[in-house]
């Protein structure tokens, strides 16, 4: 954690969500004027926790198996739809009853219920209320409701595969923006097209 809130501040990225897992990390940031941010994130942070580890532990080589996934996420709603896949891992995994008593990620302190002064709040998250504990409730309502089976399939596919969350015209721009057709692309219902946001 202490890790995550120096890199944060230093590259200039916005937290919106994240779950620190057993075996793996789940984070929804926005990047700031750097592309390169998230890479040189995630690069610091598995570098730095594996020399912590392996020196507490007395062991050697990378603590986690592969490179990170990452997909670019479309629209309010997915990108809310994608906090709350984030955050019901350790309910997900059966570590806790509910999402609020698992005290290594971000919806305990987007719900209000633990201070945490570094978390940044989204703007899709922001407009559920024109109140901060009517933004808290309609959230809490809707992470209680949990994922449908299509949902946590086609998250788990983009991430995966280092997709984009999303569909049409968003897929349309990215592919203009890097030159480059994206094959496969994501499936799911049409929604407005807001904000481009990141998860890793």
């Amino acid at each position: 954690m202490d890790n995550l809130i120096e890199w944060k501040n230093e590259l200039g990225l916005a937290v919106y969500s994240y779950c620190l897992m057993t075996n793996h990390v789940h984070l929804i940031v926005q990047p700031g004027g750097s592309r390169f941010a998230i890479g040189e994130l995630m690069k610091r942070l598995a570098g730095r926790q594996t020399r912590f580890v392996n020196k507490m532990e007395r062991r050697t080589g990378s603590l986690w198996d592969s490179r990170y996934k990452i997909s670019p996420i479309q629209s309010d709603e997915y990108l809310l739809q994608c906090c709350r896949y984030v955050e019901l891992n350790p309910v997900k995994a059966k570590m806790v009853e509910s999402a609020e008593l698992y005290p290594w990620s971000s919806y305990a302190a987007k719900i209000g219920l633990v201070e945490n002064r570094w978390l940044n709040l989204d703007p899709c998250f922001l407009s559920l209320d024109a109140t901060l504990n009517g933004c808290r409730r309609s959230y809490t309502d809707f992470v209680s409701a949990g994922l449908n089976p299509e949902e946590q399939r086609f998250i788990q596919e983009v991430v995966e595969r280092n997709q984009l969350t999303g569909i049409g015209r968003f897929v349309d721009e990215v592919e203009t923006r890097i030159e480059e057709r994206i094959e496969c692309r994501g499936r799911g219902r049409p929604v407005k097209e807001k904000r481009e946001k990141v998860m890793s």
